[in-house]
């Protein structure tokens, strides 16, 4: 007898034999796995295993005993799949193959993206999967994301023509049987005429030809479907249609088999049911077309050729086969074709379509430049620094696809539900015509036909499928259009919740670069030689207020003196010896920490601090010799990005290291609810966990660099300011922009999607809630009403084509507070009230 199967896993930070130990006896502990064997020298952990879920079992255990195993990634182009079923088959599919963790299928944008444990399985693996499954699947290049749009147009295209040669087939088929019911004359005239026989007999071959011709996919896709015992969608429209004409046959070539009363055809119910199908097909997949527009544009303003230096030549050679280290020859006009830093020229580069910034930026020697941007009327020699899947524009890419193939929490109901929806249809639609034969008037065969065949058209779940992913896609698009770029799709969702946004303050709320504005002097004390000494110190820290500290007294021309024994105090000072000189620069507690007296300069240090500027002592041996203070003026844009964001009804905070009265002055100015001031960078953290009891899900902005932890702690984190550091893996949400205005508009389109998501979702259920039971017949009993097949089908078409087109209704979402050359312009004035 064959043993369990074995897997074989990647395993990270084993060291040494002890960890191996440690692995063996972790993983031997996991129900379910047996043979279990670690190997050091290749990083693997292999074992047998009784299915998909003891090896996500063992990799939890990996995890928790920190030995991870290495996680990959695939994106997978997904075919056939027509509703929200087809979305949790092949989910359900892929999740079962040993070595899968995580599986988010979007149905609108035809993809699946797949987490797996590295050296378990192979892509390869995973698209045979979902194959097999019936769903043919392949490896998504990103690149195919250009051909998506025309992909989907060709799609339209080939539809239409089925679509004009089904209308054309089942018009006559549709005047000759409605037309002999509505119009007597009409009725007498094909009775004179060729017969109804004759009629029936032409309504036969027309439909057969439309069934069979542009309505085959159903039957080809929807009876394999049905007979794996997983119904799709195109299940359900193969039963309908089956049905009424099988039925129709019957009594055309076979009446004798029915009673009298009941021969009847419904030919041009099947006929139509395929047309109008067919039409919400064509329509959604012109409307799918344009969800990914934001993509499209994104890759068109990838160049790619470039113009290089190699070997004393000058050659044009493909963007894609250029090397980090390539010497770019930018023309005037010129679109730059990989991120660099610049060697020789100047210019001005339009950098509005990663920025958003309207107005040219100035570049010369040593300025980055950013690939996608367009150079002015200068040329410049650029020095490659990232090129081909590290560029700035390709991070942007890969981001804004992975958040529009992202499933959102509000999503699992959905998945739930419509799991077993269509076998719960078929339930339904068998159900109403049992009724109908036990309780229904007569003819009771004729009317369980057309409620059963009305309730398997008008409860295809497409719109169920369509109503989140759309909406994502619409809306992660328009959100990268505006600088805002969500890295993690339960994001879009989670910002749309937070009930406080907190701002980290340097950098984020001000410019982020301090001047020196003010030293007062301890008695007994030089200007000169405080700067000097203090200035030492400050040469080898990397804080800002040291820089500004630094640039000051080069201003002034003090001394240039060196220190050594260099020590930083996290969040209190530095320290060092200058010429013999015990020097110490810092905040009150970093005195006071050290037993400095500093009384008689503390009047002064408070009454800098309530000017909004931050203020350090200075002490040299053990005494205290002057207050330095430096003020970060506050951006020009944040007091108006925070009175929108109030506005909004957000709770507004402000969390800084800076002493109170500092932080107050500049929370005064701008009008923030809360400061949050004297806090160590580790204690954001606290700062955030305390927010969020007193007031719900919190949001916090900082820089990305030194507030890691704290955008890692936070409901949401955002990162302000990157420019084009892009890749911050601490951060939710990217904000290309370097000022608050981007957390306004990313908290809008947030809860622009979210409020789209949820209609598409009330319209989608509400459907089928409101007209299954309709279709089935509740109204006839009391008012006689008994819905067609033909008005289910159009009606369905209608839901899925509705859905859509409330999403593409996020196209056209403007910015709150869009980039202006006036607020740009006024970006370049002193701010009038300065601050850290």
């Amino acid at each position: 007898m064959a043993g369990p199967e074995q897997i074989t896993l990647s395993v990270e930070r084993m060291s040494c034999a002890s960890c191996v130990g440690r692995v063996e006896r972790g993983l031997s502990d996991v129900e379910g796995l047996s043979d279990v064997s670690v190997n050091l020298a290749t990083e693997a952990a292999r074992f047998g295993h009784a299915g998909a879920q003891s090896v996500r079992a063992a990799a939890a255990r990996l995890s928790e005993l920190g030995y991870p195993a290495r996680e990959a990634r695939a994106r997978l182009a997904i075919a056939s799949m027509s509703c929200a079923s087809c979305v949790g088959r092949v989910e359900k599919a892929l999740l079962a193959v040993p070595g899968v963790l995580e599986v988010s299928v979007n149905l609108a944008a035809e993809t699946a993206q797949v987490t797996y444990l590295e050296g378990a399985l192979s892509q390869a693996d995973l698209a045979a999967t979902a194959t097999q499954a019936g769903y043919p699947a392949r490896l998504a290049e990103a690149e195919e994301a250009t051909s998506r749009s025309a992909r989907k147009e060709e799609e339209a295209q080939a539809l239409a023509r089925q679509l004009r040669f089904a209308a054309a087939l089942a018009l006559p088929v549709f005047v000759l049987e409605m037309g002999a019911h509505m119009i007597p004359a009409f009725h007498t005239l094909i009775h004179t005429t060729i017969g109804m026989q004759a009629s029936w007999v032409i309504q036969f071959l027309l439909t057969t030809l439309v069934l069979f011709g542009p309505g085959r996919g159903f039957f080809a896709k929807g009876l394999p479907a049905l007979l794996k015992g997983a119904p799709d969608m195109n299940s359900l429209v193969a039963l309908g249609t089956g049905a009424a004409w099988s039925y129709s046959v019957v009594a055309t070539f076979l009446p004798g088999l029915l009673p009298a009363g009941v021969r009847a055809v419904y030919f041009e119910a099947a006929a139509v049911i395929v047309v109008l199908i067919l039409l919400g097909r064509w329509l959604e997949a012109r409307a799918k077309g344009r969800t990914g527009a934001a993509i499209e544009a994104l890759l068109g303003l990838q160049e790619r050729t470039a113009l290089v230096e190699r070997g004393g030549e000058t050659l044009e050679i493909d963007a894609s086969q250029l090397a980090v280290g390539d010497r770019i020859l930018l023309r005037p006009g010129a679109r730059v074709p990989a991120d660099g830093v610049v060697l020789d020229g100047t210019s001005n580069v339009d950098e509005s379509m990663i920025t958003g910034e309207p107005l040219p930026v100035a570049k010369s020697k040593g300025a980055p430049v950013t690939g996608g941007t367009v150079n002015g009327t200068g040329s410049l020699t650029v020095r490659a620094t990232r090129v081909g899947a590290e560029t700035t524009l390709a991070q942007i890419i890969r981001m804004v696809e992975e958040a529009q193939g992202a499933k959102l929490p509000i999503q699992g109901l959905v998945d739930r539900v419509t799991l077993w929806f269509v076998p719960a249809v078929m339930l339904a639609a068998a159900l109403t015509v049992l009724a109908w034969l036990l309780f229904g008037p007569d003819p009771a065969l004729t009317f369980a036909l057309v409620a059963g065949v009305s309730v398997l058209i008008i409860a295809c779940p497409c719109a169920m499928g369509l109503a989140t992913p759309t909406s994502i896609m619409v809306g992660t698009g328009r959100a990268a259009e505006m600088g805002v770029l969500f890295r993690k799709g339960d994001a879009l969702q989670g910002l749309s919740d937070v009930r406080v946004i907190a701002l980290d303050k340097t950098g984020t709320v001000t410019e982020g670069k301090p001047a020196l504005t003010d030293v007062v002097l301890a008695e007994g004390f030089e200007r000169a030689d405080v700067l000097a000494h203090v200035a030492a110190v400050e040469a080898l820290s990397e804080h800002p207020v040291a820089e500004a500290i630094l640039r000051g007294a080069r201003a002034e021309g003090a001394p240039v003196l060196a220190a050594e024994a260099f020590a930083s105090v996290t969040g209190h000072g530095v320290r060092a010896l200058v010429e013999g000189r015990d020097v110490l620069v810092g905040a009150d507690r970093f005195m006071a920490a050290e037993g400095i007296e500093t009384a008689s300069l503390q009047g002064e240090e408070t009454r800098l601090a309530a000017k909004g500027r931050t203020a350090l002592f200075a002490a040299f041996d053990g005494q205290v010799a002057a207050v330095i203070a430096v003020a970060d003026p506050v951006k020009p844009t944040s007091r108006a990005a925070i009175a929108a964001l109030k506005a909004e009804g957000l709770q507004v905070a402000m969390i800084t290291g800076d002493k109170r009265e500092t932080a107050e002055a500049i929370a005064r100015e701008l009008g923030i609810d809360t400061v949050i001031a004297g806090v160590l960078p580790g204690g954001k953290v606290e700062a955030l966990t305390a927010l969020r009891a007193a007031h719900g899900p919190v949001a916090f902005v900082g820089d990305g660099i030194n507030d890691a932890p704290a955008l890692a702690e936070a409901d949401v984190g955002i990162a302000i300011g990157t420019g084009t550091d892009v890749a911050i893996e601490s951060a939710d949400v990217v904000l290309m922009s370097g000022d608050l205005r981007g957390v306004v508009n990313a908290t809008h389109i947030s809860r622009r999607t979210m409020r789209n998501i949820r209609e598409n979702l009330a319209w989608a259920f509400g459907y089928n809630v409101a007209l299954i039971p309709v279709a089935a017949g509740v109204l006839y009993p009391a008012f006689g009403i008994l819905l067609s097949p033909v008005f289910a089908a159009g009606a369905m078409a209608l839901s899925s084509v509705s859905v859509l087109t409330n999403a593409l209704r996020l196209r056209r979402t403007a910015p709150v507070m869009a980039e202006s050359a006036p607020a740009r312009c006024a970006a370049a004035q002193p701010a009038q009230q300065p601050a850290q």
